[in-house]
């Protein structure tokens, strides 16, 4: 297997590395140390033109191919993924800094797609209604869409893409993928481990790139599709783009993600669920719970005990059994901790404060520990923005209805969570609450694989979903075959319009 860790991560068109025509490059950091590890290719125009032309080649064939081959591969590709989980936790912990058991976390989640992908018989499965008028039948096929393109967040840089091209390869289409820039290496991994599992050249194609290989992608007329996940703006920037340029697009967004706490709720459980949910993965993921928001008269008693939970998180080096890693480059590290100036500013208690502890790393390291703060005006920009970090802010309500009013007056919609143990409190939060992905006692509700995931107002842009039963609908188009095969007895001439 080529070494896709090699000192320049080139692209992967056509079964094999491609180094392209562009001499740009951008550094790509292991976190943890504060330093280059490797460079990466960015793709000119030209080069993406060149891997769509590829994929477009292979797309007749792989359309083709019988949905039993395809699924042969799925199945290989899944015993494959698995048996070297730890090689791809490995890249990913180096690449974006993330624990290793955070890592092989993020692999088990997109592994369920792939087994979603194996079923793939089942879910290209059309319909058939017999006899709909006197010897005629109605039936549907889902063919595929052709080639598609996806292009990928730095914070999951193997669950994402599984989010998408298991699906749309084993419904028949061929794909260009552009993972993050800041760690490509787990798609060019997981692209060579798919062709060892039998998947035709050009089939699955990685090319990696700034912005002009994004809009070379959103503006390639053989590209049907885009499939998403990142910033909100950029998530409307996507949409708006390519869907000018006549695609279907899915694109994910930012969010504001918001515990409601119930004054009737577990304490202990809240507490140990807000520590997993705002500071796994250095609080660099979507689904993250940024706000705690606390019914009176619960706020001082669970502040205390998420302090004292806090205390015991070691920060460091992911490969050293650590809680926590580093943020993903020293710019972000240092937004995310300027937050802590606003806060203070704007009259916010800061409980604890994630700068400038001490860290089981290099000390060149993007390093920012677990960041507690209370009393956050709603006015104020640690609340209303997305930070994509390891700050956990609280907002003390009166009342359920107060704070169902804020969850439902943020601008994004993508995931919720309350903590109660009334039923009935529940049910009525999941069905007035305006959010997407809703946990009862669950912090990070994210869908298994045969439920889809997206959010809703500004966290989702676009025709459908990620994965489960929207996928499939997404990466086909339908045709409806009517069809009727005469007999000898057939009748006449008829010109009237068609009555049935």
């Amino acid at each position: 297997m080529t070494d896709v860790q090699n000192s320049l991560v080139q692209h992967w068109v056509g079964g094999e590395a491609f180094a392209g025509a562009s001499s740009r490059t951008a550094p790509v950091y292991n976190p943890a140390r504060g330093a280059v590890a490797r460079e990466v290719a960015l793709a000119s125009t030209a080069d993406v033109d060149h891997a769509v032309s590829v994929a477009a080649a292979a797309q007749p064939a792989w359309a083709g191919t019988s949905i039993a081959k395809r699924q042969q591969i799925m199945f290989a590709f899944r015993e494959a993924l698995n048996a070297r989980k730890d090689e791809l936790a490995a890249i990913l912990t180096e690449e974006h800094g993330k624990v290793l058991s955070d890592a092989a976390g993020e692999i088990a989640r997109g592994l369920e797609i792939v087994e979603l992908a194996c079923s793939i018989p089942q879910l290209l499965k059309g319909e058939y209604s017999e006899n709909v008028s006197t010897g005629v039948d109605v039936y549907s096929l889902k063919q595929p869409l052709g080639v598609v393109g996806i292009i990928s967040p730095f914070n999951f840089p193997a669950m994402v893409p599984l989010w998408f091209f298991p699906l749309a390869i084993a419904a028949g289409n061929t794909v260009v993928l552009k993972p993050s820039e800041k760690d490509p290496s787990a798609s060019l991994w997981m692209a060579q481990v798919l062709q060892e599992c039998g998947l035709p050249d050009g089939v699955l194609n990685v090319v990696n790139g700034d912005k002009e290989a994004v809009d070379a992608l959103l503006e390639h007329p053989e590209i049907a599709s885009i499939s998403f996940v990142g910033s909100t703006p950029i998530a409307r920037y996507i949409y708006e783009t390519a869907s000018k340029n006549g695609k279907r697009v899915q694109a994910l967004g930012g969010a504001k993600n918001h515990m409601l706490v119930l004054p009737d709720a577990d304490l202990d459980l809240v507490a140990d669920s807000a520590v997993n949910a705002g500071f796994g993965s250095a609080g660099e993921r979507c689904m993250a719970v940024s706000v705690v928001v606390a019914v009176e008269p619960v706020a001082d008693e669970l502040i205390e005990k998420i302090r004292s939970r806090m205390r015991g998180l070691r920060v460091g080096d992911g490969t050293r059994n650590c809680d926590m890693g580093p943020l993903i480059t020293k710019e972000h590290r240092d937004k995310v901790a300027s937050y802590l100036d606003v806060a203070a500013e704007d009259g916010a208690e800061i409980v604890v404060d994630g700068r400038g502890i001490e860290v089981d790393g290099e000390a060149d390291g993007f390093w920012l520990g677990p960041t507690l703060v209370d009393k956050v005006p709603t006015s104020s920009r640690v609340y209303t923005d997305e930070i994509f970090g390891p700050v956990l802010s609280v907002v003390r309500v009166t009342t359920y209805e107060e704070g169902l009013a804020l969850i439902n007056g943020s601008p994004y919609g993508n995931g919720t969570a309350i903590f109660t143990n009334d039923g009935g409190a529940a049910r009525r939060f999941q069905n007035e609450v305006t959010v997407g992905m809703i946990g009862i006692n669950v912090p990070i509700p994210v869908p298994v694989g045969y439920y889809s995931f997206g959010g809703w107002k500004n966290s989702l842009f676009g025709d459908a979903k990620a994965y489960g039963t929207q996928a499939i609908p997404f990466f086909t188009r339908e045709k409806a075959i009517t069809s009727r095969w005469l007999d000898p007895s057939h009748g006449g001439i008829n010109l009237g319009f068609p009555q049935n």
